[in-house]
């Protein structure tokens, strides 16, 4: 794992846990793969486990239209406009 974070130029130290998590919540949760499939790709015995990683993306995605709120009112030169 140190060898792809050089190639990467990633500068923190990559762990297993890491590793596991990443794939968990960038790859498969935020791409839409069901909680079912990756809980049992992450050996994982309990879903409630794996409902950890769909916390963390909910936070994100929470995160990302705050984000896109706000390049909206730049675009627009004030407040969004409500849509429906």
């Amino acid at each position: 794992m140190a060898e792809i974070a050089a190639i990467c130029q990633i500068n923190k130290q990559i762990t297993y846990h890491l590793a596991r998590h990443s794939f968990a919540t960038e790859i498969c949760l935020t791409k839409g793969v069901p909680i079912e499939s990756v809980s049992k790709m992450l050996g994982h015995t309990n879903i409630q486990t794996t409902q950890i990683y769909a916390r963390v993306v909910d936070r994100k995605l929470s995160h990302d239209m705050n984000v896109l709120e706000r390049k909206l009112r730049t675009m627009q030169g004030g407040t969004p406009q409500k849509v429906g």
